[in-house]
């Protein structure tokens, strides 16, 4: 996990989400005000406080937070993340590399999940030589002719990928709730985590309060709730305290 990057590919884009957020919802108040384009442009380029932006983003009101798309790209990430963060389809759209079309042979490297980190260099060479004999195996597979989407049946999950996720805020903000709570694998949390922190970085009255629900509110995992609940606040407070030996590298 201690190669995985994540970027903002547009990361003007938050911060226009943001402005379009806050003429979107002054709009909805002054339609009468508005008897020409020049009239709008005001609208739109009339300043606002943070303060205004942050209670916006936090009204039951998505649409107003879907008037741009943020692009991040994942570099790094295995597999099993891919498999589990493309669950989101709801104005969200992905592209990956492909097993079908990248030939993976002698290019392979694999994500070490968190847990096995911690358990030391003898665990971490076990994990890394089994997810080496899967791809001899495919390896001997392309030797035989058969095509990289066969052989990709055989790749390990902690194959490493490279992924660009595009998405508006709101549902940025949903994904992060949603995958940075407990109840998700290390590395997606983890991902996630490092997502959250860019983009309040680049937005802070939007993002805020993107961090899982046990943090602003109550854990909504109910029975299934983990039963250690997030006490830091922040991203990178959360990453200090839950992936320490990631910070380390």
């Amino acid at each position: 996990m201690n190669k995985i990057e994540i970027k903002v590919l547009n990361p003007n884009a938050a911060s226009e989400s943001e402005k379009m957020m806050v003429c979107a919802a002054r709009l909805t108040q002054r339609g009468h005000c508005i008897k020409s384009l020049d009239n709008f442009m005001a609208l739109y380029k009339k300043s606002y406080k943070e303060e205004t932006a942050f209670e916006l983003a936090n009204l039951p009101h998505p649409t107003l937070q879907k008037l741009g798309v943020i692009n991040i790209v994942i570099l790094g990430a295995s597999r099993r993340f891919l498999a589990q963060i493309t669950r989101h389809q709801n104005e969200v759209k992905f592209i990956s590399a492909s097993l079908q079309y990248s030939n993976y042979d002698d290019e392979a490297d694999f994500v070490v999940p968190y847990a096995i980190i911690e358990k030391g260099k003898n665990v971490i060479n076990n994990y890394i030589s089994a997810c080496a004999e899967a791809m001899d195996v495919y390896h001997d597979m392309l030797e035989t002719g058969l095509d990289n989407d066969t052989a990709g049946y055989i790749a390990p999950q902690g194959l490493r990928n490279i992924l660009i996720v595009s998405a508006t805020p709101y549902q940025w903000k949903h994904m992060i709730k949603q995958r940075t709570c407990r109840r998700n694998t290390a590395e997606t949390r983890y991902v996630m985590l490092r997502i959250w922190e860019s983009l309040f970085n680049l937005c802070p009255s939007m993002f805020k309060d993107a961090g899982p629900a046990c943090v602003t509110a109550e854990c909504l995992e109910g029975k299934m709730r983990c039963g250690e609940p997030v006490t830091a606040e922040t991203a990178k407070e959360i990453l200090e305290t839950d992936f320490p030996l990631l910070l380390k590298t």
